[in-house]
């Protein structure tokens, strides 16, 4: 049977051979380059010892007290939390928890009591919390329609297909649509102190700054341009099905009103994980020479209007002062102290067998 050859191909400039009839067969030799013989030049680091128990050292002795210094930080925060949820036949707020739902025409009131034992320095910052809250669920985060948040009209008159179920109510358009929205957290928390003569004084608390400036002055935006007349701009539209009143009326303040509400733009912003917390207010302090929340006796007032039965979740509120690393948290600390002691650790093992095991193979203990 009769064959062919090609010379070129040795050289890997020909794809092809010629066969019977002089009919090309391809090849998948590749080219005789450089790239694709993988004959670039390459730089391969050699690991010894003058270079690894170094390294280990260098990065346990700097890990190590930055560690240290994260999780000091972190401890001299201050912060109290207190569960509210009602769930405990004891607690102020069972009968609330028990017989309140979405459908329920008037809000339900509870009132818990709780001391400081130390005072709280700088500003104070007041958080609510939620637990079982699953609000990184695929179908949830999707269910907004960002335009019509933009301000954009025409998203207010016919909102996007993913705020459905939550797209229309009454055969008007709901504003804002979607599921976040709907499940709006509206619980009120107000604090009072209490004096040692009994005397109740309510805490001062700021709403506004709670959201991040990118929300509030880019992502959000009412329809109808600067200042616009919000009862006659969402006319047309209908409230989502669990709020009490219209997006409209949030707030009383035109500039924390309607989409750019604050407590409404904070909770859009949807959380990562199933417990979380979000920004409330804000309690500033008046002067240096008194603390802004002295140690003493408080209560918390709490109109119940958010129900977690369903879903078995918990409410809590939470007041934290922050620091120049932000929130309490020790995780970042214990991170880089563990990573620190561990290529510690690392390096005097290694330096050990180094020095014990690296001189076996002198030319003088070759046998003849």
């Amino acid at each position: 049977m009769a064959s062919s050859y090609n010379a070129k191909e040795e050289d890997g400039h020909h794809s092809g051979t010629a066969g019977l009839g002089g009919t090309a067969i391809r090849t998948r030799k590749p080219d005789n380059t450089a790239f694709k013989q993988q004959r670039l030049p390459a730089w391969q680091p050699i690991l010894t010892a003058g270079t690894v128990l170094p390294a280990f050292f260098v990065i346990g002795l700097i890990f190590i007290p930055i560690g240290i210094g994260l999780y000091v930080t972190s401890n001299n925060i201050k912060e109290f939390e207190i569960d509210y949820t009602g769930t405990d036949m004891s607690s102020p707020c069972f009968n609330c928890s028990q017989s309140f739902s979405w459908n329920s025409t008037t809000p339900c009131k509870c009132t818990l009591s709780f001391s400081l034992d130390q005072p709280f320095e700088s500003n104070v910052f007041m958080y609510y919390g939620l637990s079982n809250f699953y609000q990184n669920h695929r179908r949830y985060v999707k269910s907004r329609d960002d335009s019509q948040l933009n301000g954009d009209e025409r998203s207010l008159k016919e909102p996007s297909k993913e705020c459905e179920p939550y797209r229309t109510n009454d055969n008007k358009r709901i504003a804002p649509c979607g599921a976040i929205a709907n499940s709006m957290f509206n619980d009120t928390l107000d604090l009072f102190y209490i004096d040692p003569n009994g005397t109740k004084t309510q805490i001062p608390m700021i709403k506004k700054g709670i959201a991040w400036w990118t929300d509030k002055h880019v992502k959000f935006r009412n329809p109808g341009g600067n200042n616009p007349n919000l009862t006659a701009v969402f006319i047309d539209t209908a409230k989502p099905i669990n709020w009490r009143k219209p997006v409209y009326e949030l707030d009383t303040d035109p500039e924390n009103n309607g989409f750019i509400n604050e407590d409404f733009i904070v909770w859009m912003r949807t959380a990562a994980l199933p417990t979380f917390r979000k920004l409330y207010r804000i309690i500033q302090k008046k002067n240096n020479m008194t603390p802004t929340l002295p140690r003493g006796n408080y209560s918390l007032e709490v109109t119940y209007n958010y129900p977690v039965r369903s879903f078995e979740g918990r409410k809590r509120m939470i007041l934290s002062t922050i620091s120049w690393m932000g929130g309490k948290n020790p995780f970042l600390g214990i991170a880089y102290i563990t990573v620190g002691s561990i290529c510690f650790f690392l390096g005097v093992v290694l330096l050990f067998i180094h020095h014990k095991y690296g001189n076996r193979n002198n030319s003088s203990d070759i046998p003849s």
